[in-house]
């Protein structure tokens, strides 16, 4: 009965870790992004570059003006949420769209 005892408790202890490592293991700010990659991109530059092995490394990099909302399923014109932008109008000839961007923050 007491070998059997302490292999319970071995295995409520490593059932409870998990539990209580999880913050502990969780991200932490500053440090090295590593993405391993099929591709080695020849620049950065979204304008420049439209192959997927140059667009996945760099769309982590820069902001957009506007977005799809992620946590709708179906893109749609109702599901543009802004990024950049605080807010955006078309002209009154609908050929020209307007962004407003934020202030920029004042330097010291």
């Amino acid at each position: 009965m007491a070998g059997n005892s302490g292999a319970v408790t071995a295995t409520l202890a490593s059932l409870a870790l998990p539990y209580y490592a999880g913050p502990a293991l969780g991200q932490k700010p500053g440090g090295t992004l590593r993405m391993y990659h099929f591709d080695s991109p020849a620049s950065l530059s979204l304008h420049e570059e439209v192959t997927y092995a140059a667009l996945r490394p760099a769309m982590g990099l820069f902001n957009n003006l506007i977005m799809f909302d992620q946590h709708i399923p179906q893109s749609g014109f109702n599901t543009v949420v802004p990024d950049l932008a605080t807010e955006w109008s078309w002209d009154s000839s609908k050929t020209e769209l307007r962004f407003r961007l934020p202030k920029p923050a004042q330097r010291r």
